[in-house]
């Protein structure tokens, strides 16, 4: 019999977020990042049979599970396989003038990092990866394997706040020399080395910022958020609330920047003047929801 595996999907922050939202019987709510469900879940039961849930992810296998979850709690939703930049089209298919809310919770999601074949984990070998759509042609070993020197240091400075990129790199460069690099395995095994000695054993494996700023390069993420944020701003009607989920601090700057710039256009209200993060109790149950960060804006006109 062929075990099929079980992804168990904690949403992070889903009390606190729910709750920024102000939902209410009736409201049209636009879920960015559906993934499995977890936020989706939560919103339709608020809104009642009288709302409506848009969804969007990029990853056409998640949506299925999310579809399944949600179908057991109501019928009011549709989902969209696309980037969030293209919100503003998804709009224009389902028909309604504008949204009374909208959460983005961005990052990988447990059913991607559990899931090795995907390339996403450090702890599983599998190929590298890392596509959130299986349909776009750019793999995390296309980057690894062909980027000058230069281009990968950027990219591991700039996405993932790498303090040794500039060894790690050389370290791939002399590797992929002999072999291409194709497994999550051997990246991990080639930064481990690159790494000074006493780096290799902190609680973090030492490969996590280049995997994070790897799959933010390949998924072009931070490009897609500054598009997405400024659209979703233009669909929101007035007094309706947004809510971002980030998880490092590289997402978490892009939207409290710009978060500021609309709040200076007159745009939206800042809500959360410091992130909201995680409690003891939710770190516990959820431990990679540790590095969480919810940001709150509400729609000025």
């Amino acid at each position: 019999m062929e075990n099929k595996m079980v992804h168990v999907h904690i949403p992070v922050l889903a009390k606190e977020a729910i709750g920024y939202l102000n939902l209410k019987k009736g409201m049209v709510i636009l879920d960015c990042t559906v993934g499995m469900g977890g936020h989706a879940e939560e919103i339709l039961t608020k809104i009642g049979d009288s709302g409506y849930l848009i969804g969007i992810d990029r990853d056409a296998e998640i949506l299925k599970e999310a579809k399944a979850r949600l179908s057991k709690v109501s019928g009011r939703f549709r989902l969209f396989h696309c980037d969030y930049k293209n919100l503003d089209l998804v709009l224009k298919t389902c028909g309604p003038d504008g949204i009374d809310g909208a959460i983005f919770d961005l990052g990988a999601s447990s059913f991607q990092l559990d899931n090795a074949e995907r390339g996403f984990s450090i702890k599983a070998d599998g190929p590298l990866d890392m596509r959130m759509d299986t349909a776009e042609t750019v793999k995390a070993a296309d980057i690894v394997n062909k980027y000058s020197e230069s281009e990968l240091i950027e990219i591991f400075t700039k996405y993932g706040d790498e303090h040794f990129a500039r060894r790690i790199v050389r370290g791939i460069i002399r590797e992929r020399k002999k072999e291409k690099i194709r497994t999550t395995g051997r990246l991990a095994g080639i930064i481990e080395v690159a790494l000074p000695y006493k780096y290799r054993f902190r609680r973090l494996h030492p490969a996590t910022k280049v995997f994070m700023a790897l799959r933010i390069a390949v998924n072009r993420e931070m490009e897609s958020l500054e598009i997405g944020l400024s659209k979703v701003a233009g669909v929101l009607r007035k007094d309706s609330r947004l809510c971002v989920i980030s998880f490092h601090s590289v997402e978490d700057r892009v939207v409290k920047n710009r978060f500021k710039e609309m709040a200076k256009l007159g745009i939206l209200k800042i809500i959360t003047k410091k992130p909201i993060q995680t409690d003891e109790e939710e770190m516990r149950s959820n431990p990679r929801s540790r590095s969480a960060k919810l940001r709150v804006a509400e729609k000025m006109c």
